[in-house]
Order: C-alpha cells, then structure tokens, then sequence
C-alpha cells in the first residue's frame, strides 16, 4: 500500500491496541539502480533481526514467533521493488501483515510493541500533499486521486458515478416549447445532489483540498444543490468527458493547483508571520518539540527532507554523533521529525512541508503557536 490508503479510518485501525507484539519493520530503500541492489539484501538482515528478537523476548511464545516469522516471510515474498519508494514498512502481527512503500525515507530499525508504529505513515502522507479532484458533467462525476505531480481516478466513495440514462420526450419538449437546458431538469438536479452527497462524504473520511472541473453551468448547480463543491480551493471550468485521460486531467488543473500552492505558501508565510509578532512563535527542533508536547502547536512549516537523529534527555533534545542509532542507545530517536509530525496531527495542528533552506534561519522548522 501507498500513502493513498491512509484514511483517517485506517490510521484508529492501525493505532488500535493488539495483542503483543505487533512487530513494525521500517528501512530505508532506493528508488533506482544501482542504489536499489542493496535493499533486498538489508530487508533480509532486518527480517533475521525480527526473528532473534521475537526468539528472544520471554513474553512471546514458540507459537506466536513462528506465525510472525512466516508473515515477514510473506511480506518479504509480495514486495514489489519495481514500486521502491523511499521507505519500506512492514507491519505484522500472527494473524496478518502490511506492507508500504512510502515517498519519504525512515529509519532502518524492528519495533516489538502493542499496536503497530505509524509515525513514517502520517509524516509520509503529509509531504505527499494529496489532494481530490471532481470533474463533473451532466450524466457522469469522476473523482481523481491527486499526489506527487501524478493523478489517477479513485473508486471510492461510490464514484464514479453515472446518471440514468433518459429516453428522449418529444412530447415534453413540444410542450416546453424548445430543448431546454440539461442542467435544468429535475433528474439532473437530482444526480448532482447524489454526487454532491457522496463528496461531502469522501471529504469526510480523508478531509484534503478539492478541485472541480465542469462546464460552468456543471459548476454552479453543484454549488447550488449542494455543500460538498463550495469548499473547492481551485475551479476549472472545462468540459470533462467521462475518458477524460489522466495527463490531460492533470494539464487542465496545473494552473488550479499551482495557485493552490502558491496560496498555502502565503497563508504560512502570513501566519508564521503573525506568530512573530504576536510572541507566540517557536523555530527550531527542541523548542517545536517542546510546544507539540505541551499542546500549543496549530502549524507546524518544515522543510522538504528535514531529518534529525537525536536523544531525549529530560524532556528536551540533544544532537547525538553521525552514525548513532536506537540500538545503540535506547533514548536516541532516529526518525524524531516524523514522530513530531505525528504528535503534531493528533493535536490538530496544520502541518505544512516547504521547501529545503527556507527556514534555514529557524532550524529548518518553525510553529506558530496557539498561546
């Protein structure tokens, strides 16, 4: 699985208390030769690891180390490397297993614990950007999962949707006195209503920007039947068959998403700004780590591929040596960014990634604080 699949749904499912141990495996990986004829080989020493500490773990029975042992197994058999990312996640219980390739590296580590580690899931989502895209027309509604300068159609949610086909009244017309208007026949109306239904619906699961594309008279009866349509940051009013190819849905909307970007820039911009002024603004890793934890975060901007490997020393954090990993030293946390990340959402914080070196003056990430 990819980012994609990480509802908010699936996240509670994820997080969910199981019997010990959920095993969670994360490793870096390379998305090209040569750099990628190395990850097999680690993958293999790393599922040797899971197995002498499953081995060794007094609270694990023969049992349960050999249903986890052939799960990794599996896992390790389905691993597609032709979709090599930048991370790997494997995720196994007795009972089951899940394998991710994420956009954004992780550390190379094997946890034991009660319920599965999703701190590389939730930071890799968040650098994904994702959004939704609904192209719309009179007889047909098409929802497009966006990410990563790539675009794909999404069955989910119902979609796609296709109106009922209505047999042609002569009589109606007559009487009407001309062919009206598609948009202004109930029936139309009513599949709006629907589409607009299902939207509000998908935006409720996996809340992220919205884009639409129709015809305008498309675009103002979604808006005028519906909710779903008007939080759209950016509108394309185009004619959107139901082929539509993804290029060609993707070259219609970069205008749409390239104002998109450009208008989240400037809101952080404007509200690190404010943050300044107003003394309520934290720069750098331990001083934004500190205010996650107290709970005053509501935006966090960091930078593209900021990581840092550090030690939790009383609560604050200390850069430790190259090279220094969690084996060697329990309180080193490899993949620290992430972690914050993810304390970060589950406080209702905005996370937003931004380009490498422009916070270079603030540690390479800043927050602007609620009080």
């Amino acid at each position: 699985m990819d980012t994609d699949a990480l509802t908010a749904g699936l996240l509670r499912e994820l997080r969910a208390t199981r019997p010990y141990p959920a095993l969670s495996l994360t490793m870096p990986t390379h998305r090209t030769a040569p750099d990628n004829n190395q990850d097999p080989v680690r993958l293999r020493n790393l599922v040797a690891e899971a197995g002498h500490r499953l081995d060794a773990d007094p609270q694990v029975s023969r049992e349960t180390a050999a249903a986890i042992r052939a799960e990794l197994e599996r896992a390790v058999d389905e691993v597609d490397p032709r979709r090599a990312l930048d991370s790997l996640v494997i995720l196994a219980t007795a009972d089951e297993h899940q394998i991710w390739q994420l956009p954004r590296t992780a550390p190379e580590r094997v946890v034991l614990s009660d319920s599965y580690l999703t701190r590389n899931l939730v930071a890799a989502k968040a650098q994904a950007r994702p959004y939704w895209a609904l192209t719309v027309a009179a007889d047909h509604a098409t929802l497009w999962n966006g990410r990563d300068g790539g675009i794909e159609v999404r069955e989910t949610g119902g979609f796609p949707l296709t109106a009922p086909k209505e047999a042609p009244n002569p009589q109606r017309e007559e009487r009407i006195g001309d062919t009206p208007s598609t948009f202004t026949y109930e029936d139309t109306r009513n599949f709006f209503r629907t589409v607009d239904q299902k939207l509000r619906a998908v935006l409720a699961a996996d809340p992220r920007p919205l884009y639409v594309m129709g015809l305008p008279p498309a675009l103002s009866l979604l808006d005028e039947v519906g909710e779903g349509s008007k939080a759209a940051v950016g509108r394309v009013a185009k004619g959107a068959p139901a082929d539509l190819p993804p290029a060609e849905v993707l070259k219609e909307l970069r205008p749409a998403l390239e104002e998109g970007a450009r208008q989240a820039t400037a809101d952080v911009e404007r509200r690190l700004d404010n943050a300044r002024s107003a003394h309520a603004f934290a720069a750098g890793l331990d001083e934004v780590w500190a205010a996650v934890r107290e709970g005053r975060v509501g935006l966090i901007a960091v930078e593209e591929h900021f990581q840092a490997t550090v030690r939790v020393t009383e609560g604050h954090l200390e850069p430790v040596a190259e090279g220094t990993t969690q084996a060697d030293d329990p309180e080193v946390r490899e993949d620290i960014v992430d972690e914050l990340i993810e304390a970060a959402l589950d406080g209702g914080a905005d996370v937003v990634f931004v380009e490498d070196d422009s916070l270079a003056g603030h540690g390479r990430i800043a927050a602007a604080l609620r009080f």
